[in-house]
């Protein structure tokens, strides 16, 4: 039976404390009635005793502490999973925003799922396809993998995560049997806009689950939201046997949300003022992601986030940085350059990269072009800083032309624009062809046999 309780005793923001409650648990809903009869919905995010601590997701305006009452429902925030649920877009706690009915559940499952067990785990080891050459050819993206991207306050995140949200793809017979998962965190109105009209625009939005949570909705909301998403995404890739692309942006303004709420229950703080259990929090939400044995779905997460400052130490991309395999960094200098996206390839990493690629996957050549790709470039920007110490002249014939290649190699390779997707076979054919520009006895990173049939012969 439901208890109503009338004793509300401290109101502090969003937060609440309650007296003489019995069997409440940590992060069960609750539901204040106000003396007009509406009902506001509310988490506990505390018990002590007989007391319990509870966040409120509406504002706290308006609520009588005498004659208001509160009960706590028994479960803790639920969404209600559907194969249905492809092509709709959800407000941040699961509830239809895009003027359709609502979603006939096959079950309501807890948010707050468990982390993978490292036990049950099967290895990353297959290619999804981005269509953008500095992820495909470089940082390859392997299903099951926890990829994140790094940017900056004014980079073009939200582009790249629309373009990748509609390119994306596993090649090979599973091709059909691919999703999307989308969460924009704390985002502006006009974001959110901009990401359903382009999936809207693309028919990419029929593959995709959306969920938006706006700047001016509650913090406590933006904690749900990416647990929203990935909930989703276990029952489709768990139940439905899809593959399923979870991105995640942004990661930051979920942070800050779990700041606002841990300075409200005047926790602790730790490193620039965050709690002490960040690194803990975000694995609770990464580790969700992965292949599981005996499983033919997969989730493969790419969180993005802002870098503060564009500084790779602060906690948010440092803790990030050790949960996840590897990093896609953008690079603001390479932005002003107009390069697009602005990927700075040498920082970036993905761990997984070799698992994914080769013959059978990719291409048997996909390595070593990779990795002479990655040589020669970071050769030609030395050589390119050298040229304006010391000058031209002071440069070999051999130098000046790995100097030509690292120019050519962000006009033609990094650089491709928002609506161009190319296949991995186009990616590889251009570092051939960027490769071309250095004497073929420079490329010392590649097998003879693959120089021999994929280089392109010189007139």
């Amino acid at each position: 039976m439901i208890k109503e309780y009338r004793t509300i005793r401290e109101v502090s923001g969003p937060l609440m404390i309650v007296d003489g409650v019995e069997g409440v648990t940590y992060d069960e809903l609750g539901e204040i009635q106000l003396t007009d009869g509406s009902v506001r919905r509310c988490q506990v995010l505390e018990v002590n005793g007989d007391k319990a601590v509870v966040q409120l997701f509406e504002s706290s305006a308006g609520i009588n502490l005498a004659d208001s009452k509160i009960r706590f429902l028994g479960h803790p925030l639920q969404l209600g999973v559907s194969s249905d649920m492809l092509g709709r877009v959800f407000n941040g706690m699961g509830q239809p925003i895009d003027g359709g009915p609502a979603i006939l559940a096959d079950e309501f499952r807890d948010i707050n799922g468990l982390a993978m067990n490292p036990a049950a785990r099967d290895y990353p080891n297959e290619f999804i396809q981005t269509g953008i050459s500095t992820i495909d050819g470089l940082n390859t993206l392997v299903r099951g993998q926890k990829l994140p991207i790094f940017s900056g306050s004014g980079l073009p995140h939200a582009n790249l995560a629309a373009q990748i949200a509609r390119q994306a793809r596993v090649l090979g017979d599973d091709a059909g049997n691919f999703a999307v998962v989308f969460a924009a965190i704390g985002i502006t109105f006009e974001e959110s806009d901009f990401f359903v009209q382009e999936f809207r625009r693309t028919g990419a939005i029929d593959r995709t689950v959306l969920f938006t949570n706006l700047a001016n909705d509650p913090a406590v909301e933006r904690i749900a939201t990416p647990r929203m998403a990935l909930t989703a995404a276990e029952y489709l890739a768990f139940e439905k046997d899809m593959h399923v692309l979870v991105i995640l942006t942004d990661i930051t303004n979920y942070a800050e949300a779990l700041r606002e709420i841990s300075a409200a229950k005047k926790e602790v703080p730790g490193r620039r003022g965050y709690p002490g259990y960040l690194y803990t929090n975000l694995a609770t939400i990464y580790e969700r992601a992965g292949r599981q044995l005996g499983k033919k779905g997969s989730i493969t997460l790419i969180p993005i986030l802002t870098m503060p400052e564009d500084d790779k130490t602060h906690p948010i991309p440092d803790l990030t940085g050790y949960i996840t395999e590897g990093q896609i960094i953008l690079s603001r200098q390479l932005y002003r350059a107009g390069v697009n996206p602005p990927v700075d390839v040498l920082p970036s990493l993905s761990r997984l990269k070799d698992k994914g690629i080769g013959e059978g996957k990719t291409r048997e050549d996909h390595s070593g072009t990779m990795n002479q790709l990655f040589a020669a470039y970071a050769t030609g920007k030395e050589n390119k800083e050298l040229m304006s110490i010391l000058g031209e002249a002071a440069l070999s014939p051999t130098d000046l032309l790995y100097a030509k290649f690292a120019d050519e190699f962000e006009k033609r390779y990094v650089t491709q624009g928002t609506e161009e997707n190319r296949s991995i076979e186009e990616t590889l054919d251009l570092g051939w062809e960027l490769l071309s520009i250095l004497p073929a006895s420079e490329l010392k990173r590649i097998k003879p046999e693959y120089i021999e049939k994929y280089l392109p012969k010189k007139d």
